[in-house]
C-alpha cells in the first residue's frame, strides 16, 4: 500500500476508517535510548505501517521534544519515517524506569528484545506464545542493546533467529520482524 496522500479529508477519513479494524490497540513498540533519528523515524514507519497504535521512545538526552505535536514537525522525522509520524502517536520518556512505570501502571506486559540469549527466559521469535492482553515490546539501543532495568522487569526476551557469521539486525529491521 502506498502512502495516505493529503487530497482532501474525507480521503483521509476513509482510509482512517479502513485501517481502524486493523489497529492494534494494546500493543505499543518502545525503543530505549536510541542515538540516530533516523533510527527512530524507521520504527515509527514500521509501527504506523504495521497497525501498532503507539511508540514510545525513552530519550535521557532528550534530543526529542516533549509535545508530540512539535515532535510531528520535526523534519528529520517526518522524512525517515516518510510521514507515519504525522499519523502515530509518539511518547517521549526522561527515563526507562519512568516507561516502565508508566506501562506497569496500565497493567502492560514489557518483553525484551535481543539477538543474544539474556536474562531467565529467553524464547525464539516464532516460538513464543504472544496472548497478553497488553503487550509493550522493547528495541534496544543500537550499539548497548537494552539496560538491565529493562531486561530485569520484562515477562522475557525475543530474539529472531540468525544464521549467518554477523549476529545483528539493525534497530528499523528488528522492529519490522518482530511486531
Amino acid at each position: 500500500m502506498g502512502e495516505v496522500k493529503e487530497s482532501g479529508k474525507g480521503t483521509i477519513r476513509r482510509r482512517a476508517d479502513e485501517i481502524a479494524p486493523y489497529r492494534c490497540k494494546n500493543l505499543i513498540a518502545v525503543i530505549e535510548d536510541p542515538t540516530d533519528v533516523r533510527n527512530i523515524g524507521t520504527v515509527i514507519r514500521n509501527v504506523n505501517a504495521l497497525g501498532v497504535e503507539k511508540a514510545y521512545v525513552v530519550d535521557p538526552r532528550r534530543s526529542l521534544p516533549d509535545d508530540w505535536q512539535e515532535m510531528r514537525q520535526r523534519r528529520s522525522l517526518s522524512k525517515t519515517s516518510v510521514s507515519a509520524i504525522q499519523w502515530s502517536f509518539v511518547k517521549r520518556f526522561d527515563s526507562t524506569e519512568e516507561c516502565l512505570n508508566h506501562l506497569e501502571s496500565r497493567r502492560f506486559t514489557s518483553i525484551a528484545t535481543s539477538p543474544h540469549q539474556i536474562g531467565r527466559r529467553n524464547v525464539i521469535l516464532h516460538e513464543g506464545d504472544y496472548t497478553q492482553t497488553r503487550l509493550a515490546v522493547w528495541f534496544g539501543n543500537e550499539s548497548r542493546g537494552l539496560s538491565e532495568e529493562v531486561l530485569d522487569r520484562s515477562e522475557f526476551c525475543v530474539g529472531i533467529p540468525m544464521f549467518g557469521m554477523i549476529e545483528s539486525l539493525n534497530l528499523g529491521t528488528t522492529s519490522g520482524i518482530v511486531l
